[in-house]
């Protein structure tokens, strides 16, 4: 059977990754395998596996880190709980975008946003004894459970998807009533389903959070990329809907990865509540030298973490901050072009054959964003990702995300740029023929 990839090549690349299953690897391992196909075969593949940001970062990001280089700051050590300036324009931002205030001291900067989220698991895990659980509501990043792991932290999760508006009380609550869980993550919109949150959903989140004392970790990697409406402007309604608004407790994870494309600086921020920063909790001193919960994260958590983020990328994501928030630069208009790309993206996928799997928020559809699903009759996601790798065509299935709609894959568009929506066009239609004739190039 001739497929755009040689069918040889595909199986060895398989076979010498060793992988027990290709279609529930992780995102890390599936980008290597298909790295080690294109240079093996010459043959680029429609790279829709990882989240890498398409698009040049800002030329004012890039300035800043520049000067601040220039000035010498890379010879010394920044302040592991970030540079003044940083965490200044950091409460600016939540404030003018998310109408939230958190005081400039509650503002840090981490390691990338995946940094934010295993600091935020680690403290909200230890801070009151008996209270370690971990609440994922799916589908999720993958790593986050790993992260979870990793810490020891006893995970629970569910697919939101059949559980929204008023029905996410009722799901929501058992979990909670147990004493058991320390923190709730999910993010908004979600990766990979690219739902966003009411809120009303966002309101029943904090209100439970505040009855049952859980710590809402609010994932904010896409910040501003529901485009269906304009949140673009400072200060100005409608601003992002955020957990924040319902309850104190809340720890904001916010990347510069996706929104800013800064994602090889590895930089995010994070923004804890002046509530539950200033608040204490029994199981912390043990772990981390005191009670106080700020204190904890910072000089107990944070400092064991890393000797702080690159000096010079502070100066240049607090140049961007710093613009954004004046209104001198559009962050929200400079990653639209994703959404268009969707667009065209789920087009292409339905007109062959393919369905969309999450194509609703509530009572209307799904929004065009950084992410989509998708699925084909007769595969399960696991398959479906390891047949499309005979087409040129990477994607992750939706079980390692923990969704239960184990039938479809996550696709991410940055790396497809419009000069090769002809190319996956022709591909898709050649995998839609080939399988309409009930042909599998994988066996």
């Amino acid at each position: 059977m001739e497929t755009p990839i040689a069918g040889t090549i595909v199986r060895d690349k398989i076979r010498e990754s060793k992988l027990a299953c290709v279609g529930l690897a992780s995102i890390r391992e599936l980008n290597r395998l298909v790295g080690e196909i294109e240079e093996e075969s010459g043959q680029r593949f429609i790279r829709m596996e990882m989240g890498i940001p398409g698009l040049d970062p800002p030329e004012i990001a890039v300035d800043g880190e520049i000067c601040a280089l220039k000035k010498g700051v890379g010879a010394i050590y920044p302040p592991f709980d970030g540079i003044a300036y940083l965490k200044y324009e950091i409460s600016r931002f939540v404030k003018r975008f998310l109408d939230t205030d958190v005081q400039p001291a509650h503002c840090l900067p981490t390691v990338g946003s995946m940094q934010g989220c295993f600091l935020s698991m680690m403290m909200a895990g230890r801070r009151i004894k008996g209270r370690d659980g971990i609440l994922f509501i799916d589908p999720g990043f993958p790593v986050n459970k790993k992260q979870a792991q990793v810490l020891g932290l006893p995970r629970e999760s569910f697919d939101v998807y059949d559980y929204r508006g008023d029905r996410l009380h009722d799901k929501l609550e058992p979990y909670l009533s147990t004493g058991r869980i320390g923190a709730l993550m999910y993010s908004n919109p979600n990766n990979p389903a690219w739902i966003c949150f009411t809120e009303k959903e966002l309101g029943i989140i904090g209100e439970l959070c505040t009855r049952y004392d859980v710590i809402a970790l609010e994932d904010l990697a896409y910040f501003g990329m529901d485009f269906r409406q304009d949140t673009s402007r400072p200060g100005t309604p409608p601003f992002i809907p955020t957990v924040a608004r319902y309850t104190d407790n809340y720890i904001l994870l916010i990347s510069s990865s996706k929104s800013f494309s800064m994602a090889g600086q590895r930089i995010g921020m994070t923004a804890i509540s002046d509530r539950l920063f200033d608040s204490t909790g029994d199981g912390l001193a043990t772990w981390f030298g005191s009670d106080r919960f700020g204190y904890a994260y910072i000089f107990g958590g944070m400092y064991s973490l890393s000797s702080g983020v690159c000096h010079s990328s502070q100066y240049g994501l607090a140049k961007l901050l710093e613009a954004v928030n004046d209104g001198r630069y559009n962050f929200v208009e400079a990653v639209k072009e994703y959404g268009d790309r969707a667009r065209t993206m789920k087009r292409l996928f339905t007109e062959n054959g393919f369905s969309l799997v999450y194509d609703r928020d509530e009572d209307q559809p799904l929004a065009d964003g950084f992410y989509f699903t998708v699925a084909y009759p007769g595969f399960t996601g696991a398959q479906l990702v390891e047949e499309l790798l005979y087409y040129g065509i990477s994607a992750i299935s939706l079980e390692t995300t923990g969704s239960s709609r184990t039938e479809g894959v996550r696709a991410c568009v940055s790396l497809t740029g419009k000069d090769r929506f002809e190319e996956l066009g022709d591909r898709l239609a050649k995998f839609d023929a080939d399988h309409q004739c009930g042909r599998r190039a994988m066996g």
